[in-house]
């Protein structure tokens, strides 16, 4: 459970978040959602520590992680996994040599362990024979399921996703939406889901927040959204389900 008080956080003079409180939920997809410069992003980035908050309290479980010190945070870190929206895999090195990356940095395990470790991840998500390949050679939907074998190789309690199905075709969208939602249930791990993608938001919204002007303007599930008298929430589903159509996605 990762869970915000009173969050704040400003750049300059200008305030982005804005009083924030809620709770994310383990075992749940936690989604984060919102108009394009809502604030969603920097929420997520916050949470994860890539921002200091102006105030506020961030609380991973027990631990109060924005009053850690550089060494404690630097431990938590390796409870957590990233899902950056490019994929972010290295294009130097392949399949196999990117998901053993973070076990060669952050463990104490032989080649072996490391090596059986990232092969039972990629067969989890159903990435076979492909160990050899570079970034280049496999599709746009076999990198993000790479990229989330390298997320799930150290265990993490937390997994932090940004805009995962960005510039995915509407069939893989909903592969990796589910292979998330699989993932978090099977490790009942807290991940957090920034995305503007309404059918992730039906499919696998667990626990949602819309975030409007840098403030949470509404809270509930994927069963709420659609009957909520929530005005900017109302509107912020109808431009999306009307991109969405234009593009003929539904």
């Amino acid at each position: 459970m990762i869970e915000v008080k009173n969050l704040s956080k400003s750049f300059g003079s200008k305030h982005v978040l804005n009083n924030i409180s809620t709770v994310f939920r383990q075992g749940k997809t936690n989604l984060i959602i919102g108009r394009s410069g809502s604030g969603k992003t920097v929420l997520l980035k916050s949470i994860v520590g890539l921002h200091e908050i102006d105030s506020g309290e961030i609380h991973y479980g027990d631990m109060r992680f924005d009053t850690l010190d550089f060494n404690n945070k630097k431990k938590l870190r390796k409870k957590i996994g990233m899902l950056f929206q490019s994929s972010a895999l290295f294009d130097f090195a392949t399949v196999i040599q990117n998901v053993l990356f973070p076990l060669e940095m952050f463990t104490q395990m032989n080649r072996e362990e490391r090596i059986e470790r990232a092969n039972f991840c990629l067969k989890r998500v159903n990435i076979l024979n492909s160990n050899n390949l570079y970034p280049s050679e496999i599709s746009g939907g076999m990198q993000k399921r790479v990229a989330i074998a390298r997320a799930i190789a150290l265990n993490p309690e937390y997994l932090f996703c940004d805009e995962p199905n960005s510039g995915l075709d509407p069939g893989t969208s909903i592969i990796i939406d589910s292979l998330i939602k699989e993932i978090t249930e099977e490790y009942q791990i807290t991940t957090i889901i920034n995305t503007h993608d309404m059918n992730s938001v039906m499919e696998i919204g667990d626990n949602i927040i819309f975030i409007h002007g840098g403030s949470k303007w509404w809270e509930g599930d994927k069963n709420d959204i659609l009957h909520s008298d929530n005005r900017e929430l109302e509107d912020f589903v109808f431009v999306s389900r009307m991109a969405k159509a234009l593009k003929g996605e539904f």
